[in-house]
């Protein structure tokens, strides 16, 4: 036989043995369980960013609190319910990192209640903010002392509508009860200068503030990259299980929380005091905040620069078309969410007609929110894990 021709087919027979080998190598799932265990690392690294981002924006709001309750002016109470805002949309998004048993929703030590709890019961809202008889503020005797103890205490005590604590807690103290259809609450500076209780209601706020700032700083810590923390057990258990409790975060969030108990509960009640951010008008807000959530951890673009194999190339690598099907679902609820008029509240009013752009703009956002939740179920069992949401 031809040298020449001998050779062709040695190097034919080796090439076709090398292409064998590889997609034998590429069906053992060897190079798809480090994509995933990378999405899963690229997760708990976002998931740190993002806690730390929020507890910047935080402190810088705790800062601004600080600075009015030592000097309550106008001035000052603008800066504070300013970095109020800039914190909240920091907070937002990490809504996406819950309903999975994590640090912030585990049953014995989660803070989630602690921080993020909702609505505030009118009744209860006098109680604290000293309104009626024995409040927290005006108690008559002796007063009790206003520390972290105590509104832990009383933090949906009697009720889950009883809250002493975290974002909604602060935002009623900046605002106060808002009973405007056009703007958020109006409390007065004067409720910390010279009206009744103005230096416990100072104390309160402060309390309240350094209590907020605590809680999302132990987030951090559970999500730190060094040391024997949640974030070290989550990523060393199996792939399919963490992969399971991300897309059950953000699946849960789709619908069942943010669809269904941020938004059509106020909007079929027509109840502003169901509304996320009810005093500040900031509920719109909160809502793109925690939709931008779910569209960060299955895109992996975090704060501060993290990124890495996402949700959605995980998904993509099993079934393209359907990974393609839903990040134009969440660009659509994205766009759905952005597009409802604010403030949220003018669309909860009676006779307002369901036919109006307001309340169109809202079933719109709910309905897409829907059925993405569908996409990320069916993405779910086709990366083989199994997730149960709302």
């Amino acid at each position: 036989m031809n040298t020449l021709i001998k050779t062709k087919k040695i190097s034919a027979l080796f090439l076709a043995a090398t292409l064998i080998f590889s997609v034998a190598a590429c069906g053992s799932g060897s190079s798809e369980s480090a994509d995933r265990q990378d999405a899963v690392d690229t997760y708990a690294a976002g998931v740190h960013a993002s806690y730390a981002a929020s507890l910047a924006s935080a402190q810088v709001m705790h800062q601004a609190i600080d600075a009015f309750v030592a000097n309550p002016t106008v001035s000052n109470l603008d800066d504070a319910k300013n970095a109020w805002l800039i914190a909240r949309s920091d907070y937002g998004p990490t809504e996406a990192f819950r309903f999975y048993g994590g640090p912030i929703d585990n049953d014995e030590t989660g803070t989630e209640g602690l921080i993020n709890a909702w609505p505030l019961d009118e009744g209860y809202i006098d109680y604290v903010d000293g309104n009626a008889d024995a409040g927290i503020i005006n108690q008559p005797g002796e007063h009790p002392t206003i520390d972290a103890d105590l509104l832990i205490s009383l933090n949906e005590d009697g009720g889950e509508a009883n809250i002493s604590t975290g974002w909604h807690a602060i935002e009623f103290l900046l605002w106060g009860q808002d009973l405007s259809l056009t703007g958020a609450g109006a409390r007065p500076v004067d409720d910390y200068t010279s009206n009744a209780n103005a230096d416990r209601r100072g104390a309160y706020l402060m309390v309240a503030s350094e209590l907020l700032v605590q809680h999302l700083s132990e987030l951090v810590g559970a999500w730190d990259s060094n040391g024997s923390n949640y974030r070290s057990e989550f990523v060393a258990q199996s792939t399919d299980e963490s992969l399971r409790q991300i897309i059950t975060g953000f699946g849960e969030l789709s619908r069942g929380e943010l669809a269904g108990e941020r938004m059509n509960v106020a909007y079929s009640e027509r109840s502003q005091e169901d509304e996320h951010s009810c005093f500040s008008d900031n509920t719109t807000n909160d809502i793109i905040g925690n939709a931008r959530g779910i569209e960060m951890v299955l895109t992996a673009q975090y704060p501060n620069g993290v990124t890495g194999t996402s949700i959605l190339d995980v998904i993509a690598s099993e079934d393209n078309a359907l990974a393609t099907q839903l990040e134009t679902e969440v660009t659509t609820s994205m766009n759905a969410v952005r597009s409802i008029p604010a403030p949220f509240d003018q669309h909860l009013v009676e006779g307002v007609s369901d036919s109006s752009p307001g309340r169109t703009a809202i079933l719109n956002a709910m309905t897409a929110l829907e059925n993405q939740t569908d996409t990320i179920v069916a993405a779910a069992n086709a990366i083989g894990v199994s997730i149960e949401v709302s």
